[in-house]
């Protein structure tokens, strides 16, 4: 009950907020003159604790973020700024249960071949030997979704720590990439993207890792990856997620030609070697910005991303998410303004339909 009373109290904050107002935008460097009549809205989009988002635009034209939280907690959004919450994607029922001890934590969503598709994680803080990495479908964003068992658990594909998991497809095939702390991997999945290709030992020979594992807070978790013209780029998470004030959380970026890596910085140096470029970092309002969504495309062609973090002025709600505009240089590299959360921002533009 009191998560729901902090979205709804967030949820009329923002629609209150949202409105017509002049700014001046630092912009790596140079200042982008205020604009008049520009719609803004204000960070965060969604309160209470709402960790781990991903986003699909779905084909009822709502955009649907899944989180960690309970049976999987879910929220929808006509706009990316307001987003209303609807319930869990899962029943109390049916919901996994092949780590009865574990939580479901750091959801995928994605649709594949008509149905929609959740990649979830099973876990449990100590349980980096027995936590693992399950999928789910439904018909609907809606759900309920139906459970279809462990993909893998960290003992059984020789990873240990095995969460947020990631599905992309690249040039007709379908593939699994995840991690947390050590390494990144990935393995290709079977055409209906619900099994290993291969079977379980076959994966575990031929998994690739493509980020450094230093068993620890270091290195990385939570992979994303985004095709933008002749480059992957690989965004990961980075220092403690979960400390509260404490936390040191950061979204990093490397990028490669192939899907497999190598995965470099500007300088050349590997993510396989512990090298990024920051993303986003923190700042005095917001801290332990990590763990993105996917990138969304407004209808004016700009790319937005959705992660969690902290706000410093009331650390006791948790993590909840912000919204942010990705810009790229003339290197083609991403970047947001200032390289951390902002309070207030230009809306993306959506037509109404």
């Amino acid at each position: 009950m009191l998560y729901k009373k902090q979205l709804l109290v967030t949820g009329i904050l923002s629609i209150t907020l949202c409105a017509c107002a002049d700014r001046e935008t630092k912009a790596h460097g140079g200042v982008q003159n205020p604009i008049e009549d520009k719609v803004w809205y204000i960070n965060p989009v969604i309160g209470g604790n709402t960790p781990d988002p991903s986003v699909i635009k779905a084909d009822d034209g709502y955009f649907y973020l899944y989180n960690t939280g309970g049976n999987t907690y879910y929220h929808r959004s006509k706009d990316l700024c307001h987003w209303e919450f609807l319930g869990t994607a899962f029943t109390e029922e049916d919901k996994p249960q092949w780590e009865p001890e574990a939580g479901i934590w750091a959801p995928d969503i994605n649709y594949i071949n008509g149905k929609y598709v959740l990649y979830y994680s099973m876990s449990s803080w100590g349980g980096g030997e027995t936590c693992g990495i399950g999928v789910a479908i439904s018909n609907t964003p809606q759900g309920p979704f139906t459970d279809l068992g462990k993909l893998f658990r960290s003992n059984e594909i020789g990873v240990h720590n095995s969460i947020d998991p990631f599905y992309i497809e690249d040039n007709g095939k379908k593939y699994l990439f995840w991690g947390s702390w050590w390494g990144i991997w990935g393995v290709q999945l079977t055409d209906d993207g619900l099994a290993l290709e291969g079977g379980l030992d076959y994966a575990k020979e031929h998994k690739i890792q493509i980020a450094a594992g230093t068993q620890d807070t270091r290195s990385y978790e939570a992979p994303y990856i985004y095709k933008k013209d002749n480059y992957y780029y690989l965004f990961c998470s980075t220092g403690t997620c979960c400390d509260g004030a404490n936390s040191t959380y950061q979204t990093v970026v490397s990028r490669s030609e192939n899907l497999f890596g190598p995965y470099v910085t500007k300088a050349g140096k590997r993510i396989l070697d512990n090298k990024h470029e920051i993303f986003i970092k923190n700042n005095s309002d917001f801290i332990a910005n990590g763990h993105n969504s996917e990138i969304i495309q407004d209808d004016a062609g700009n790319d937005w991303i959705l992660f969690h973090g902290y706000q410093t002025s009331n650390i006791a709600e948790e993590r909840v998410v912000f919204l942010e505009r990705v810009y790229w240089d003339n290197d083609g590299w991403p970047y947001i303004l200032e390289n951390s959360p902002s309070k207030k921002a230009e809306a993306p533009s959506f037509k109404k339909k």
